[in-house]
């Protein structure tokens, strides 16, 4: 039987820094629970920086934090 997206277990969250981000997409490309997404704003150097939309979905893989090439982003285990 497959597992629903309400259904996924819960691992973990993540924090992205807007600090850091440069919006290159790789997070939200590579997420497999379609959690990520551009946000609406910039940052202090002038990205549009990624941001969690949907934190429920987000079960703390870690996948976002692997493929970011300025390691911002964390992820915490509950």
């Amino acid at each position: 039987m497959a597992e629903t997206k309400s259904k996924t277990r819960k691992r973990g969250y993540i924090e992205i820094d807007g600090t850091f981000c440069k919006g290159c997409g790789m997070c939200i490309h590579f997420c497999p629970q379609e959690c990520l997404a551009l946000s609406g704003g910039i940052n202090a150097s002038g990205y549009v920086t990624a941001v969690c939309v949907d934190r429920d979905r987000c079960t703390g893989c870690a996948t976002c934090a692997l493929v970011c090439p300025e390691a911002a982003i964390e992820v915490y285990r509950v």
